[in-house]
């Protein structure tokens, strides 16, 4: 009877670890991006049904919080919407891949009585992220949408609090749009803004936006539509006004140079249909993975995905790679060793 005991009460103290180890699953784990966490989440759990020996834990904590991570090796992998510089890579204990998945769109999102459709250019959001744009009513707005009912309020900036590669890809649209922006408070994950109500992740930016009247804030696609609220058409380099669609972030691919590392930027390309404001995501891993049995099987998933789960990603407003660029991606992550 004491033998029962002590097998229930290891079960209650460890049920995870338990169950893990009876069902032979291992536990890969990785953080970072909130941008692609919804697709992540997604793969994460058709994979189980592909391997049901392995399962992963990823925690949607920012892309600045996966490169520290990755960096420290306190995860298997990393998730990050903006390349890392070569000065962290340099700090790393190896050679770290950067594994770009899918495409998206970072939208400029609102709360206005109505919520009418609105057009909108890189300087006036310049601008406005900057306080010099302070009212709904200014004219470079009015100007641009002669026939939306602006309210006569104050604007309320929405950005992120923590480091971000959705900022990563707004603050280097910022840059390529705004010389004063570039000066002023150039591009990173994290910055020092000029104004604003901080919110962390994009679920917390759509949450402030949501919540607060006469707000204007930047979040991925996949957010906005989610809950509803509505996206500006933003001008391009061709000076059209596009709005964020799986056509129009694919475009923006077709206009980028893209290295041999893959670190790459899509914001404000060349061409009529593209979205300015598109940006690549990636995973972090190692080149060498020092777990045998863990390396593996992130070799198998990794393959999965640029495959059978890029297949997953216009359900979800993702615009999947380019066939070119897939296999590209699919022969660096055969150079993975384990």
């Amino acid at each position: 009877m004491k033998k029962v005991w002590v097998i229930i009460l290891v079960c209650l103290t460890f049920p995870f670890r338990f169950v893990s180890e009876a069902y032979g699953e291992l536990l890969i784990n990785g953080a970072g991006a909130t941008f692609p966490y919804p697709l992540y989440s997604k793969w994460f759990n058709e994979y189980q049904h592909v391997d049901p020996t392995v399962r992963f834990n990823y925690q949607s904590i920012g892309s600045g919080g996966g490169q520290r991570q990755i960096l420290e090796r306190t995860v298997d992998f990393g998730a990050s919407d903006a390349p890392m510089s070569d000065e962290n890579l340099a700090k790393a204990p190896g050679k770290i891949l950067h594994i770009p998945t899918v495409g998206g769109a970072v939208v400029v999102t609102y709360h206005l009585p109505g919520n009418p459709k609105l057009k909108l250019t890189g300087p006036v959001l310049a601008d406005i992220f900057l306080g010099k744009i302070t009212k709904w009513t200014d004219p470079q707005i009015t100007r641009l949408n002669p026939t939306a009912k602006l309210p006569d309020a104050d604007i309320v900036v929405v950005h992120r609090s923590d480091g971000s590669g959705t900022t990563y890809i707004w603050t280097d649209y910022l840059c390529s749009v705004s010389p004063e922006w570039k000066e002023r408070v150039g591009k990173g994950t994290s910055v020092n803004w000029p104004v604003g109500l901080g919110a962390k992740g994009n679920e917390g930016v759509t949450g402030q936006v949501k919540q607060t009247p006469n707000s204007i804030g930047y979040v991925e696609l996949i957010y906005a539509i989610q809950n509803r609220l509505p996206v500006a058409a933003i001008q391009n380099q061709a000076g059209v006004f596009i709005e964020p669609t799986l056509d129009s972030i694919t475009a923006a691919f077709e206009g980028a140079t893209i290295p041999d590392d893959f670190r790459f930027s899509l914001v404000n390309p060349p061409g009529e249909k593209a979205y300015p404001i598109a940006g690549a995501t990636w995973l972090l891993v190692y080149a060498e993975q020092k777990d045998p049995q863990k390396g593996k099987k992130l070799v198998e998933f990794l393959r999965w995905a640029l495959t059978d789960g890029e297949k997953i990603a216009k359900s979800l407003h993702y615009a999947p790679l380019p066939e070119s660029l897939r296999q590209r991606v699919l022969a660096k992550i055969n150079e993975i060793t384990y």
